[in-house]
């Protein structure tokens, strides 16, 4: 077990062997979580939770979905393209 002080700051230090362990490189945000008998430590999330629904309409784009023949077809004259020009 590793220990530390806080300091008059309120500053803890991390032990370099769980920095290293967990990739926690200087600057990275820390979410703080109040425990039964102490303090969490989480890497802040880079992205806001979100719903599925919320997001989705975000894939919705201009090109219209290729069928399965047009994508079979599209695969096959790729394959044939990469065999010709490796001869």
């Amino acid at each position: 077990m590793e220990t530390t002080k806080l300091s008059s700051k309120g500053q803890v230090i991390i032990p370099k062997a769980f920095r290293t362990r967990n990739h926690w490189e200087a600057g990275l945000e820390l979410q703080v979580i109040a425990t039964g008998d102490g303090i969490l430590l989480k890497p802040k999330a880079p992205f806001e939770v979100s719903a599925l629904a919320d997001v989705a309409g975000l894939l919705k784009g201009r090109i219209k979905p290729m069928t399965g023949a047009q994508i079979a077809q599209a695969l096959q004259h790729d394959v044939r393209r990469k065999w010709r020009d490796s001869r």
